[in-house]
């Protein structure tokens, strides 16, 4: 994978964007900035894993200095490979657009996606720059977008599009479709290429962080500002998941600092 030699990476670290690494209303990650530059240093893998598409991430991971690491893209629906650079394939998003289209008018009329705004309304929706929304509109794998209407229309909504294989997962903006892979699976696939294993760490604040947090050695909940968040987890109780007191790249830098030192003391 890199920089990161898989036979002596003590740890690899998957991390939500959007109000965790990234702030949510600036998308800087200039707060994070010490713990990954310790990072790199110390040739610790972070896995990017985010509803942004492969072509949004591709540009992120490479400003970052991250490229050597794969990459988990649209919140889970599909990978970008370490140093690779997106393709083209777009079957699965198509599938999803035609189901929605074969819905009830006015079910369907509840739900605007990314695909039903132009690039311009899109930037204005996500508040990206017009060249970062076209990106973000470039979908492989999944259809983010915002529900309108009530709770029972909304389950509706996601037993029909069940029948298909499409599921919807709600993150900290966005309702997304998606034919059912998660970041927790990616992050298990990911993990399964390091022998001998390393700990990890995965750090996210929205609903569809849960498995990955859930899954990961140290778990960790980044405090959320703007929304619902994440409810109280089982294993917060016995420790193994915690709770930043910061918001977005600021607490993020507090716990990834805490880990490095944990694992790497010995070797600075």
């Amino acid at each position: 994978m890199s920089k990161a030699n898989p036979s002596t990476a003590k740890l690899i670290v998957f991390t939500d964007l959007d109000g965790t690494l990234l702030d949510h209303d600036s998308y800087s990650w200039d707060a994070a900035r010490p713990a990954l530059e310790r990072m790199l240093s110390l040739s610790v893998p972070l896995v990017l894993a985010s509803s942004k598409t492969a072509f949004e991430l591709a540009d992120l991971r490479r400003a970052l200095g991250f490229e050597h690491c794969p990459a988990i893209v649209e919140n889970g629906a599909g990978l970008l490979p370490a140093f690779e650079e997106p393709d083209q394939d777009a079957k699965q998003h198509a599938q999803i657009l035609q189901a929605l289209a074969e819905l009830p008018a006015e079910l369907r009329a509840q739900y605007r996606g990314f695909s039903d705004w132009s690039v311009a309304q899109c930037a204005a929706q996500t508040g990206l720059p017009l060249e970062q929304a076209e990106q973000a509109r470039n979908r492989q794998f999944s259809e983010p977008g915002l529900w309108a209407g009530t709770a029972d229309q909304r389950q509706l909504f996601e037993d029909l599009l069940g029948k298909k294989g499409i599921t919807a997962r709600q993150g900290g903006r966005y309702l997304t479709l998606s034919f059912g892979a998660t970041k927790a699976d990616w992050m298990a696939h990911i993990v399964g290429a390091f022998d001998p294993k390393p700990a990890t760490m995965a750090l996210g604040d929205a609903p569809n962080d849960v498995e990955m947090i859930c899954t990961a050695d140290h778990g960790v909940i980044i405090r959320n500002t703007h929304g619902a968040g994440i409810p109280t987890l089982e294993a917060e109780a016995a420790g193994a998941i915690v709770r930043t007191e910061l918001a977005g790249p600021a607490g993020w830098n507090i716990e990834v600092q805490e880990c490095l030192t944990k694992y790497y003391a010995e070797e600075e």
